[in-house]
């Protein structure tokens, strides 16, 4: 069974997915392979915005978004997660540096790293001097990741991720697939644990 997760920094609903992702593991006993994308660059292609954007204005849409917001995080039990204040956050170096991470072994302490950093310390994460710092902090090669992210090769990998999750049918984030189903958000996550023990049995 392929299962994978394509997801970006960038986005609130990914970091709720990525805390809730390892419960999924345990009870089907199946693992998820990451699959970094830039979400700017799947909203150009695909003519998407954000949510924010998106919805601005609509009476009542974005009240409501929070009441199911609440009741997700309440019922996965997430209790660190704060609204970053530099919100939208650029992150493209982020991006490349998960990218470079997926073929090191710290590549599962460098997106659990940057969910923190992002979603639970409120960091500027487009900044490039605090992207290293964090790295530090982690206990994470922050030179080699830096430079890593600048290797052509590398950036060159992010846009294919991104080009080949849209062709997949992606154009948002987070993005999950069971095989060759297809399932976006946090909120079909359910679904997703039911698709992978159809597919078990």
């Amino acid at each position: 069974m392929k299962l994978e997760y394509h997801f970006d920094f960038a986005s609130p609903n990914c970091y709720y997915s990525h805390k809730v992702i390892p419960a999924i593991e345990e009870r089907t006993g199946e693992t998820f392979d990451y699959f970094p994308i830039l979400l700017g660059g799947v909203f150009k292609v695909t003519n998407n915005r954000s949510p924010m954007e998106q919805f601005a204005g609509v009476r009542n849409k974005s009240e409501y978004n929070a009441i199911e917001t609440e009741r997700f995080v309440r019922k996965h039990g997430i209790t660190d997660f704060r609204m970053n204040p530099h919100f939208p956050v650029n992150t493209l170096h982020l991006m490349r540096g998960a990218v470079f991470a997926k073929g090191q072994d710290y590549f599962e302490r460098y997106v659990d790293a940057m969910f923190s950093c992002m979603w639970e310390q409120g960091l500027n994460l487009s900044d490039p001097e605090v992207i290293a710092g964090a790295l530090d902090d982690a206990g994470l090669p922050a030179q080699d990741i830096v430079a890593g992210s600048q290797d052509p090769e590398v950036k060159l990998a992010l846009i294919e991720n991104s080009n080949a999750s849209v062709e997949r049918g992606c154009f948002g984030a987070p993005t999950f697939f069971v095989n060759d189903e297809m399932f976006f958000g946090k909120d079909r996550l359910r679904d997703v644990e039911e698709e992978i023990l159809a597919a078990k049995n």
